[in-house]
């Protein structure tokens, strides 16, 4: 970010604090508004650039789980109009390249269908009735076919065959064998027998054809070439892909004789890739890995003619998470963060950024993480748009100009509630001068002459950042009157490779500094009451947290949410231990396990004093629920204040089921304010 834009930000947020703390006469975001938020949650553009298709979601009340419907609007935002809304969760919308139908995937509890609507007529018909939910899907270039991938089961034999039960009997459920090293994966569950597999279908309904084999396992959407004759996709054909998972290249499949070339070579990811409109450059995402705990992926580019490959995008203070040919196919369109914003660039073919977009996300309603989804078609660049203040809406832009938003799906919730705009500071570490940055959100009726209770909350990953976004949390802290603080230390990505980096092999670390260094400039402002400062966080945050008060006692209460907490046990139980050991740690557990103890909160569990309480899902698979119970019983044990709050059927992501997000966050308030 420019200097010039980095002031512009601290001086707009400067003035939110000055307006009389956003119309005070409206009543706060309040928990049972949870329910009432909505959000762009995909989009699809017409190749022409006249239409595009996009899923509006929310939560059904009822239900307690995500709802959705199919819409459809005009560049210039006249025509909006739904044309699924039965009920059934929609994704992967996929507008044919005639303009004149719309894929998609829908569940209405009878199982995953793929259906497709005729726009001219609004009939809907089902492509095919499948067995697993499709992971994407792609049109051919003629409209006729549709590439998708799906999971096929595989049936092992039995490793023991018991005898027979007799009928009626009530026998014990036969056991669970396992075998695999990545047995089980959150928000899924333990894993089924089978990979996911490339398939096409007639787009007129059929039976689908599938055009890979052999358990390898296969990613992202296939890619059609502009003749028809292939799809070009991500997978991972080692041997020992389990214990190289994320070594995906790029495979050419020819549709008709299922004859698989391989296309990239390096020992790395290679994914997402996209043809040029021409048929010439197949743009991919990818990088070398090293396995440093963060490698940002940029774009190369393969001549499909000669071989040739190339890195075209320069190097970005954060990975490209997005790309999209532009219609002339000389400059390809790319997503990437920056200082907590999420931009969309583009880079011609000569490997040269310009940026674009400011703004972009607002896909994660609990907390203020970055992130975005955009597609192009014509002239169009359509994309979800974020504040502090509103969550994901529909916006686009025609190549010049200012972007212009589309929709205001909140506008009837939140235009009447008083909700919080964000203030981006920067302040020097205390650890080493480093600059970081963070943000403020104040409650309402904040004045600047009175004191006010901190809350510190801190961002998961660790290897991934906040900005300003708007955060059903964050919105629900300051409504209870605390100012909230949230920071991207290091580790943070959006900043260059090197400063998340920075804990590369040594997290935790001087994040605790930059943390502190947080409260300290905040405090300085004077409006914050130094007696009651407050620190929570989930996951990497948890972690965080954790490490916080076996470090200080400064603050009168904590929250751990979802922490790792012995590093021993965690590489060892969690769904991604097997990649922690040789990208976070010098090794195995067994082989270092004085460093694996140093760098857990468990070893500092005896310098805690502060009232620390600890909540988990109980299908929690990324850091189990046991992490949480040892520091919960490590505390109880030393007779500190603590409770152990599980979250029934919620896994990592609590914020799955709006009720979830709400119990979490009054259980965090309820602590706090008994202290």
């Amino acid at each position: 970010m420019s200097e010039s834009i980095r002031c512009r930000c601290v001086a707009i947020g400067a003035l939110a604090f000055t307006m009389a703390a956003y119309a005070t006469a409206l009543p706060p975001f309040a928990v049972d508004d949870v329910f009432e938020l909505e959000w762009i949650d995909e989009m699809d553009v017409a190749a022409s650039g006249d239409r595009i298709v996009y899923v509006r979601a929310g939560y059904d009340r009822m239900t307690d789980r995500t709802r959705s419907s199919l819409w459809s609007i005009a560049p210039n935002g006249s025509r909006a109009v739904p044309l699924v809304a039965d009920g059934s969760r929609i994704a992967r919308a996929r507008i044919a390249p005639q303009g004149d139908r719309v894929a998609f995937v829908a569940s209405n509890g009878d199982g995953r269908r793929l259906r497709m609507l005729w726009l001219a007529t609004g009939a809907i018909t089902d492509v095919a009735q499948l067995t697993e939910a499709p992971q994407s899907l792609s049109f051919s270039p003629d409209g006729e076919q549709i590439a998708f991938l799906m999971r096929v089961a595989e049936k092992p034999e039995p490793f023991v065959k018991p005898p027979e039960a007799p009928k009626g009997a009530q026998w014990a459920p036969p056991p669970t064998v396992i075998e695999r090293l990545l047995y089980r994966a959150d928000g899924s569950g333990y894993a089924k027998p089978g990979e996911a597999q490339v398939f096409v279908v007639p787009a007129a309904g059929g039976t689908p054809r599938q055009l890979t084999e052999g358990g390898y396992p296969h990613r992202g959407e296939a890619a059609w070439t502009t003749d028809g004759t292939a799809v070009i996709v991500a997978g991972n054909r080692r041997d020992d892909w389990e214990y190289e998972p994320t070594d995906t290249n790029l495979y050419r499949i020819d549709v008709t004789s299922r004859e698989v070339t391989a296309l990239t070579e390096r020992y790395g990811p290679d994914f997402a890739p996209t043809v040029s409109p021409d048929g010439r450059w197949l743009a991919y995402l990818g990088y070398d890995d090293d396995h440093r705990s963060h490698i940002h992926a940029r774009v190369s580019l393969l001549d499909l003619e000669s071989g040739a490959r190339r890195t075209l995008s320069p190097e970005l203070p954060g990975s490209v998470a997005g790309i999209a040919w532009a219609r002339d196919g000389k400059r390809v369109y790319v997503q990437y963060d920056a200082e907590g914003d999420t931009r969309i660039a583009s880079v011609n073919l000569a490997g040269r950024l310009t940026d674009h977009i400011e703004g972009a996300g607002g896909l994660d309603l609990s907390r203020p993480y970055s992130g975005a989804r955009f597609d192009v078609g014509g002239d169009v660049l359509a994309f979800t748009k974020s504040s502090a203040v509103r969550p994901a809406d529909l916006a686009v832009w025609r190549g010049r100009g200012a972007p212009r938003q589309l929709t205001a799906v909140n506008d009837d919730l939140l235009g009447q509630r008083a909700v919080g705009d964000s203030e981006a500071f920067w302040f020097e570490s205390p650890a080493d001068g480093r600059r970081i940055q963070g943000w403020i959100v104040p409650p309402p009726d904040f004045d600047a002459s009175k004191k006010y209770p901190l809350l510190l909350e801190i961002h998961g990953g660790p290897h991934t950042n906040y900005g300003a976004h708007f955060a059903a949390e964050i919105q629900l802290y300051a409504a209870a009157g605390y100012v909230v603080v949230y920071v991207n230390p290091r580790g943070s990505t959006s900043y260059g490779e090197t400063f998340a980096n920075l804990i590369d092999k040594n997290y935790p670390s001087e994040d605790f500094d930059d943390l502190m260094g947080a409260v300290d400039a905040v405090i300085a402002r004077g409006y914050i009451d130094e007696r009651n400062l407050f620190v929570t966080g989930g996951s990497g945050g948890g972690v965080l947290t954790a490490w916080i008060v076996g470090k200080t006692d400064r603050f009168r209460a904590a929250v751990s949410a979802k922490p790792v907490i012995n590093w021993l046990s965690f590489a060892l139980t969690s769904d991604i231990g097997a990649s922690i050991t040789d990208r976070w740690f010098h090794g195995a557990p067994w082989l270092n396990a004085e460093e694996y103890a140093r760098r857990s909160p468990l070893s500092l569990v005896g310098n805690v004093s502060t009232p620390t309480m600890v909540i988990v899902g109980e299908q929690d698979f990324r850091t189990p629920v046991s992490e949480s119970e040892q520091y919960y019983q490590a505390l109880k044990i030393r007779k500190v204040d603590t409770m152990l709050v599980r979250l029934p059927e919620a896994s990592h992501d609590m914020s799955a089921r709006p009720s979830a997000l709400i119990a979490k966050v009054a259980h965090v308030l309820a602590w706090f304010e008994r202290y």
